[in-house]
């Protein structure tokens, strides 16, 4: 017969007190419940368990025994009790991020964190992918959960938006446009303008691209996505239009201006269309994130 826990903790209680009364107390149940405990938990085991006379209590062998190994065993129970209740809970196991490029400046890391801390047992991976494949990789499995610019086309997910963020434009600290504090669009069109390539992240480019449809742009693609050196945009050849997260990542020379009148960029939360608790609680975490740093403010 599996053994009555709760009438063992009781046990356990009155083996250091010795003393029903003060044991019950103790507990919190009256004395004559847990002296019915006690000789049911004697009845289970097929042994006594206590000697009794009106003044006191003496461990048997087989309660001595009991007194001593019990508690590690209720201490594994519990181990094993929380780790079900944590992983129910999602706050176990092993998730895996995608994020796109533009996403690892500042808001994947800042969730990945949030994500460690909140949930100690939880081993976080994040990666980079291309911006196209991280839908079809949370729908097929092969990552958890991803973070994208712009609502990605993907079917089996459902995309949570995670952050707005104003779109603006790159350019050199001592371009003439520098001086203001915003930029209105057709004064920033009168420059090349450089895009990403196109198949890095179709939704972005169109939306950025759109912007200037009504200015005749001049859009340049650099040879390398992501060019750390953007030596076009320190000599004031070119702008790039670009969200805001570009403030935290500009190397030296190149700072950021808001776009006047611009929509917002988004960030989305890619998860799979039937949700885990640890996707929930993903959910639940980035939600709360949002809030707090007020990424969804207009």
């Amino acid at each position: 017969m599996a053994p009555d826990t709760v009438s063992l903790r009781y046990f356990l209680v009155l083996a250091q007190e010795l003393n029903f009364t003060r044991a019950a107390a103790r507990i919190g149940i009256a004395q004559p419940a847990l002296s019915a405990r006690m000789r049911r938990l004697e009845r289970q085991l097929g042994t006594a368990l206590l000697v009794r006379d009106t003044r006191n209590v003496v461990l048997t062998p087989a309660g001595t025994a009991l007194a001593e190994s019990a508690p590690p065993a209720l201490a594994a129970l519990d181990r094993a009790w929380d780790t079900a209740r944590r992983a129910g809970a999602g706050e176990l196991g092993t998730l895996r991020i995608g994020y796109s490029l533009s996403a690892g400046a500042e808001t994947a890391p800042t969730l990945v964190d949030e994500l460690i801390r909140s949930s100690p047992g939880l081993e976080v991976s994040a990666v980079p992918m291309a911006t196209p494949e991280i839908s079809p990789a949370v729908a097929d499995g092969r990552i958890d959960a991803g973070i994208t610019r712009g609502e990605q086309p993907g079917r089996g997910v459902r995309r949570y938006l995670l952050r707005r963020a104003r779109i603006g434009v790159q350019l050199a600290e001592n371009h003439p446009l520098a001086e203001h504090a915003e930029i209105e669009i057709a004064a920033a069109a009168a420059y090349p303008l450089r895009l990403p390539d196109r198949a890095a992240n179709p939704v972005i480019h169109d939306q950025l691209a759109a912007l200037f449809r009504d200015t005749h742009p001049r859009f340049l693609t650099p040879t390398v996505s992501f060019d750390m050196a953007q030596r076009d945009l320190r000599d004031g050849l070119t702008l790039a239009p670009v969200g805001e997260a570009a403030v935290t990542t500009a190397p030296p020379g190149i700072t950021w201006r808001p776009l006047q009148g611009a929509p917002s960029l988004t960030l989305h939360l890619v998860l799979p269309r039937e949700q885990s608790p640890l996707h929930r609680r993903v959910r639940a975490i980035a939600k709360t994130l949002a809030h707090e740093l007020q990424w969804l403010s207009d």
